[in-house]
């Protein structure tokens, strides 16, 4: 490796640290009390914009629900958010959102997503695991607008439906494949 690949690579690694920090100073500073009025605000928002959202989750067991994950990146990146665990209309628990990624991405973003469990095995995998890596255990399908236009409530078939909302940035796609997600203490 040559000394400029050496810096380009220290210049690359001290900018994915800095921002990793920054996002977990900010997105871990959420009190219950912000999460669970944050974590409401986003379905009713998801609700509004996607209404077959609001339809599935009349089905769902219960809804885990990030609505802020932040996403920074230059060859090297991650993303970070917390959010809830409603069953019925109560908050169960608090988890996190954590995803490492590297390749070709360079910027920063912010979007939020919804998991609706439908399974009672769903429900309890997620209760259960130490710590939950989308993409391993129960399945989920991303539900974007051509997969929405093949479901109605008498076709949901699998585990959890997953949305992506509110993206805001300067980072192309979201992805929530190999996240892993765990419980918090809040």
């Amino acid at each position: 490796m040559t000394q400029s690949m050496r810096f380009f690579l220290s210049i690359v690694l001290a900018t994915a640290s800095l921002a990793s920090a920054s996002l977990l100073n900010t997105a871990g500073a959420a009190t219950a009390e912000d999460l669970d009025a944050d974590s409401r605000q986003a379905l009713q928002t998801l609700y509004k914009t996607t209404p077959f959202a609001e339809t599935i989750s009349k089905n769902a067991k219960a809804i885990l629900i990030f609505p802020k994950i932040i996403k920074a990146g230059l060859v090297f990146g991650g993303s970070y958010g917390e959010g809830t665990l409603i069953k019925g209309n109560k908050v169960e628990a608090y988890y996190n959102s954590v995803t490492g990624s590297w390749g070709l991405q360079a910027g920063a973003q912010s979007y939020g997503y919804a998991l609706f469990l439908m399974t009672d095995k769903a429900v309890n995998y997620v209760r259960e695991s130490k710590g939950w890596e989308v993409g391993v255990g129960p399945t989920v399908v991303v539900v974007d607008e051509g997969v929405a236009k093949n479901l109605s409530s008498s076709t949901l078939k699998d585990d959890a439906y997953a949305f992506i909302f509110g993206q805001q940035g300067l980072m192309a796609g979201v992805s929530i494949e190999g996240t892993k997600i765990s419980l918090i203490k809040r």
